[in-house]
C-alpha cells in the first residue's frame, strides 16, 4: 500500500506533515502512518502516532469514503502540540478535496 500510494497516489505537504492519498476501490478508508527516528527517540514518535490517529478518528466522518491515506511526520511534527498537528492535516486533506461536501 505504502509504495503505491507513495509512486501513484495525490501528494500535499506543509512543514509538520505530508500526506499521500489514492483511491482504493473499498467502501472504508484505509489510513497508514510514517514517523521516522529523525523525529525523536521511541516515546515521541508513538505519541506522535497516538496523536495522528486521534486526528484521523475524529475527523473521520468528514472525509470522503474509499482511500488510502499516508500520513508521514516531519522532523517539526515531534516538537508541534496537537492543535498545529490537526490544523495541518486538516489544511492538507482540503488541498487534496478529501472533506466531503
Amino acid at each position: 500500500m505504502f509504495r503505491r500510494l507513495y509512486r501513484k497516489g495525490s501528494t500535499a505537504a506543509d512543514g509538520r506533515l505530508a500526506l499521500y492519498v489514492r483511491k482504493n476501490g473499498r467502501a472504508s478508508n484505509r489510513l497508514g502512518l510514517t514517523v521516522s527516528t529523525k523525529v525523536g527517540h521511541a516515546v515521541v514518535r508513538n505519541r506522535l502516532r497516538r496523536r495522528l490517529r486521534e486526528i484521523y478518528r475524529l475527523h473521520e466522518g468528514e472525509l470522503v469514503r474509499g482511500m488510502d491515506l499516508v500520513v508521514v511526520a516531519r522532523v517539526r511534527a515531534g516538537s508541534s502540540r496537537y492543535k498545529q498537528l490537526e490544523e495541518s492535516f486538516l489544511r492538507l486533506c482540503r488541498k487534496l478535496d478529501l472533506m466531503e461536501k
